[in-house]
């Protein structure tokens, strides 16, 4: 198919340019391109920028605070808000629970929830993985006992990113025993200020609090706050996650880390020579090139051709798996070309924090676990297996 753009959506690149130029606040371009990752208030201030556009949740019809643009326009606003290092709209509130709600949800859920969602009053996190299940979602154990016009709802979640700045989150809950493990589960939305609703902190190995697990004690969730047929949850469950590993591949982000690459290689001297001048680089630098490149025209006809996404269902499971793996290997060379002085560890809010290398090692860290949220390389291969080879 012809990927090259079209008048109308090469003036909408240039337009989206321009408005990142004009409107990303300075003090969040310089963190972010420096490879640190957003705070909860440069998330929430740009994406209230964005949402004056329609541009938080682009895909979404206007009724509810997008702009319903086109899949090309949306894939060139995300691949031009990364290539910015601008912070991106909160995926939970924008890739993933918006659209279930878009499919599932009822039409007051939709009314009083994703204008919310899109300008970002409310912020939701993701209660799916639970301990001692690995990879297997649907062994998920956390239950809701129907109680009148409420669920009582008992369990744990764990791995929760940014529950300790969400204030709901959307959660797999086990409303009944069945024979197939995938049935008799269901999606609900939970307000964290519940009582009985409690977050612990875990500190991942690159230092940061991003992670955590959470807990239900006798929680009760109004059942006006199901969404979908009850114990049908793993329907909306699996429409969210196709969502959310083609939004995985971060082809923009990408392109902003090759970029960050070269800049480290064209500054950085050893044994008086830059790093850009040894062959070796130059050619690990062509070859991400590359990879990154068939990664974005992959990325473009699984999206814009709906017969490529019909046919074989396990397609976004290509762009997870390719996506972390490129990103991966990225803060690795990153890491690398910095050297002994991005092993330094720069704590806090002040100048140093900002010192070119000091996001180089604990970016590579927090990209170790590309390969396994949003759904683990290995499950994604199963996947793959099974729709593409049959």
């Amino acid at each position: 198919m012809d990927l090259t753009l079209s008048p109308n959506e090469a003036a909408f690149r240039e337009e989206v340019r321009g408005f990142i130029r004009d409107r990303l606040p300075a003090e969040i371009r310089e963190r972010l391109s420096k490879g640190h990752a957003g705070r909860k208030q440069d998330i929430v201030a740009w994406q209230r920028i964005l949402h004056e556009r329609g541009w938080a949740a682009p895909h979404w019809p206007k009724e509810y605070g997008g702009a319903g643009l086109g899949t090309a326009e949306r894939l060139i606003l995300v691949e031009e808000l990364q290539r910015a290092a601008a912070p991106q709209p909160l995926p939970f509130n924008v890739a993933m629970l918006g659209p279930v709600l878009l499919r599932f949800g009822t039409e007051e859920q939709k009314k009083f929830f994703l204008p919310k969602l899109a300008r970002l009053d409310l912020w939701f996190c993701q209660g799916f993985s639970e301990p001692d299940s690995g990879s297997d979602l649907a062994s998920l154990r956390t239950k809701a006992v129907r109680d009148g016009d409420e669920y009582v709802v008992d369990g744990q979640k764990i791995w929760t990113t940014s529950a300790h700045h969400a204030d709901w989150i959307f959660a797999l809950v086990r409303t009944e025993q069945a024979a197939r493990k995938q049935d008799g589960i269901s999606f609900l939305l939970i307000d964290m200020k519940s009582p009985g609703v409690s977050v612990r902190p875990i500190v991942s190995i690159d230092g940061q609090h991003h992670l955590n697990e959470v807990f239900f004690d006798k929680v009760r969730v109004p059942v006006a706050n199901l969404v979908g047929e009850e114990g049908r949850g793993w329907d909306c469950a699996k429409y969210l996650l196709a969502s959310e590993r083609t939004n995985i591949a971060s082809i923009g982000l990408c392109w902003e880390r090759l970029g960050y690459a070269h800049e480290l290689a064209e500054n950085i001297q050893q044994v008086g020579k830059r790093l850009i001048d040894d062959a070796k680089v130059r050619t690990e630098l062509a070859m991400l090139g590359a990879e990154v490149r068939a990664l974005e025209l992959t990325n473009w006809r699984f999206l814009l051709d709906p017969e490529i996404g019909s046919k074989n269902p396990g397609f976004a499971s290509v762009l997870k798996v390719k996506g972390s793996e490129t990103m991966q290997e990225l803060t690795t060379l990153i890491a690398r070309l910095a050297g002994p002085a991005g092993l330094e560890r720069r704590d806090g809010e002040g100048p140093d924090a900002l010192h070119p290398l000091a996001a180089a090692l604990p970016r590579y860290f927090f990209f170790r676990a590309a390969t396994i949220y949003g759904g683990s390389s290995e499950v994604q291969k199963d996947i793959l297996a099974k729709t593409l080879l049959g």
